[in-house]
């Protein structure tokens, strides 16, 4: 260390992305912080808001590093809620809104929430977990219902009394503003626990620092280009990564927060027009929704709308519709683990000259590590070489930076596993092109491995979009007594659009190598988390069920 230097609290205060609201209350004051129908707040408001449901929670006995949970969508106590709890010291844990009573249960359980917030819709939901709780421990959370912002219904308020719990409204009102926020020691102290989805196994809980929440934040805001006062519609569910971090991110710049409880393409369109809406997320699921909207629900853009896109690789052809529609579209890719995006498919101004079809394949590429993280790389997972820069030499796709997770809670050996080799390793399998940018192939447990041949269903899926019959499409592997396995496709087709899956396969084979091209198609819907993501665990046991194509064909010979 230089002589001369002193580390003390003039120059070293731990990094928090709560700050940002205590500046935005001054910086935007007047400025809409929050719309929801007709409910609207200023910063200001929102501010104070803030600062009494803090105040609320820690008058509960809530304090430093206890878990405060909640089941609750896109309204306005949601984005209160990732204020208030940190700022109350405690660790915010945002559950799924799709989970059934046995896995709130579970979840409440594991993470030992002292506080759980529920949306009246889903209080049937807690009351079940409650129930299912009650039969191994006897000091069940706190309840806090919370009702229609502007709309109040006296039966739940009876309820909620009945239960000897409170009402949210009511329970924000006990608070002080004259509260001392509970500012983190450390900026490595968690804010928040996000259990992952559950697409690959049991959901873990995902611990996220003060410290990766303030620099994902900022990072994800840049790498969408957000200036001052953006105006945000929330299609990303809250719950999910805390909402990329947007959730505090759009406080950092002073934007509108656009809270919509249910999400469709009508409701998208409509709020563009009325908010003027600069930006907004959603999982390629969320896209495919906008470009095939019936022509009732479209309206015209009123200006330039950015959308960020992440979950699984989207088509090409998605992308492609999407900016005929006038959208402009950023790719990200990022994980729980690495508090939603991490990477941007950063633009050289000479792809401009490509074709169109060109350009939405090299979005659709994972591209570099955002500003907040160190590093992304593409390495071999036993040597962990980087591949080479060829486009053709898989590896997995692995982190290293402040953006990574502190870890999994009480489960030391699952964060070991993780962090082996001192990466952050993802499970995604994909390649590094020769300009650096990295482009994922897929899942390490999805890719198919056909006569040898590695197949990767994310390219398959790309071709099958590309058919004009097409709505959504997924592929996994059917066991083979001769090929080992092979592709087979689940697929959903238009409203009034017919193709057959013969007609399918052959529209496959004629764009890709055949060995890669599906031999079983099926029509269906697809099952979907609620952050958009298709269980592919659901229909490759499907797939399982169906036994081996050779075989069936062999039997009927």
């Amino acid at each position: 260390m230089l002589e001369g230097t002193v580390r003390c609290s003039a120059n070293d205060v731990p990094l928090s992305p709560i700050s940002f609201l205590s500046r935005s209350a001054i910086a935007y004051r007047d400025s809409l912080s929050v719309v929801y129908g007709d409910v609207k707040y200023t910063w200001q408001d929102t501010h104070r808001r803030c600062i009494k449901l803090a105040s609320a929670i820690a008058r509960l006995g809530i304090s430093r590093g206890d878990v405060v949970a909640t089941l609750v969508p896109n309204v306005p106590a949601m984005y209160e809620l990732h204020f208030g709890v940190p700022m109350a010291g405690a660790i915010l844990c945002t559950l799924n809104i799709r989970h059934d009573s046995a896995m709130v249960a579970a979840l409440l359980k594991h993470s030992e929430a002292k506080v759980v917030f529920v949306d009246y819709q889903l209080l049937h939901v807690v009351r079940g977990a409650f129930e299912i709780l009650s039969k191994t421990i006897t000091n069940l959370p706190r309840l806090i219902l919370i009702l229609e912002c502007g709309q109040p219904t006296p039966t739940y308020r009876e309820s909620v009394s009945t239960f000897g719990n409170l009402e949210y409204e009511s329970f924000l009102a006990t608070g002080k503003l004259d509260f001392e926020v509970r500012q983190p020691n450390d900026e490595w102290d968690p804010i928040s626990l996000n259990y992952t989805s559950g697409t690959t196994s049991s959901p873990k809980g995902v611990i996220y620092s003060h410290r990766g929440a303030y620099l994902n934040s900022l990072a994800t805001a840049f790498i969408f280009e957000m200036g001052s006062m953006p105006r945000y519609l929330w299609c990303v569910p809250m719950f999910h990564c805390n909402g990329w971090c947007l959730t505090w991110g759009v406080a950092a710049l002073g934007g509108t927060n656009i809270c919509q409880r249910n999400v469709t393409a009508k409701s998208i369109f409509d709020s563009i027009a009325l908010h003027n809406v600069t930006h907004f997320g959603g999982a390629p699921t969320v896209l495919n929704m906008i470009i095939n909207a019936p022509p009732r629900d479209r309206r015209p853009l009123p200006g330039k709308v950015r959308v960020m896109t992440g979950a699984a690789p989207p088509p090409p052809q998605v992308l492609y519709k999407m900016e005929e529609l006038g959208f402009e579209v950023t790719h990200s890719y990022g994980l729980t683990e690495t508090y939603g995006p991490s990477t941007v498919c950063s633009w050289k101004t000479e792809w401009n000259a490509l074709p169109r079809d060109a350009q939405a394949k090299i979005k659709s590429r994972q591209g570099l590590q955002h500003l907040g993280l160190e590093e992304v790389d593409i390495k071999d997972p036993v040597t962990m070489k980087s591949v080479p820069s060829d486009a053709k030499t898989i590896g997995e796709a692995m982190f290293r930076g402040n953006t990574v997770m502190n870890g999994y809670l009480k489960n030391l050996e699952a964060t070991q596993d993780a962090f082996k080799g001192g990466w952050f390793r993802s499970g995604d399998l994909g390649v590094k092109h020769p300009d650096g940018y990295i482009e994922l192939k897929d899942r390490s447990k999805d890719i198919i491995i056909s006569g040898g041949e590695n197949v990767s269903t994310i390219e398959v899926e790309s071709v099958i979009f590309t058919h004009p019959s097409v709505l959504d499409a997924a592929v996994v592997r059917r066991p083979d007594d001769y090929w080992g396995e092979t592709p087979c496709a689940f697929v959903k087709l238009k409203d009034g659009c017919d193709v057959s899956a013969e007609e399918l396969i052959k529209y496959c084979w004629d764009r890709l190598p055949h060995y890669m091209a599906p031999r079983t198609v099926v029509f269906e819907d697809l099952p979907k988390t609620s952050t958009g993501k298709t269980q592919k665990f659901v229909l490759r046991e499907k797939a399982k069920a169906m036994g081996s194509l050779s075989k069936a064909i062999a039997s009927k010979l």
